[in-house]
């Protein structure tokens, strides 16, 4: 993924270190990419100033993605805390095209840790889209974390690719702004 930090402990370039710098600046990065003919795909990473535990206890009480990104007006865990089988139901409203779109989906969640990373991977049961699969990876980085949150998806309304990666690289990095503004709010009252 050209223009990503990838992992600087593996690629020392110059490049990649000043995308280190940018990321421990608060800048948010982000490749698009097109997903089908109709959908959209995009890459984004930034730095949390917080340990990688206290962030994954955060990113997986799933009824809290209301408050990381505005759009969405509920998200519900449908599984009982104690079940592997992790399903999520998520509703947003999402204003695109001047027309006022809702959306909801159904995911089933695959929660992975070990000692270098947390993972979060979203699969589409059914929902208001042809496909979508999103996957967040928590990693160790300069005394807190890095986030890389990639996702793919394809309305299930015909839209322009072109116009998806436009509203995702308008939508996204305010949203992962609030997301680490949350999260690190969060740590300050604990």
């Amino acid at each position: 993924m050209t223009g990503l930090l990838l992992n600087p402990a593996t690629d020392p370039s110059n490049s990649v270190q000043a995308e280190l710098g940018d990321l421990l600046q608060g800048k948010i990065l982000l490749q698009t990419r097109s997903h089908s003919a109709w959908g959209g795909a995009v890459t984004a990473q930034m730095h949390l100033p917080q340990p990688r535990h206290h962030i994954w206890s955060q990113l997986t009480n799933y009824s809290r993605w209301v408050d990381y990104f505005p759009s969405m007006t509920g998200s519900t865990r449908l599984t009982p805390p104690d079940d592997r089988h992790i399903r999520i139901h998520q509703t947003a409203t999402k204003d695109f095209l001047m027309l006022a779109v809702q959306v909801e989906i159904y995911l089933r969640v695959f929660e992975r840790c070990n000692s270098h990373r947390h993972q979060i991977q979203f699969c589409m049961e059914h929902g208001s889209f042809s496909d979508f699969y999103a996957d967040l990876m928590l990693e160790d980085c300069d005394r807190g974390t890095l986030l890389t949150y990639s996702v793919s998806a394809t309305p299930s309304i015909p839209v322009p690719s072109p116009l998806i990666q436009q509203a995702i690289r308008l939508d996204l990095p305010h949203n992962l702004k609030t997301m680490r503004r949350v999260l690190c709010e969060s740590a300050e009252a604990v």
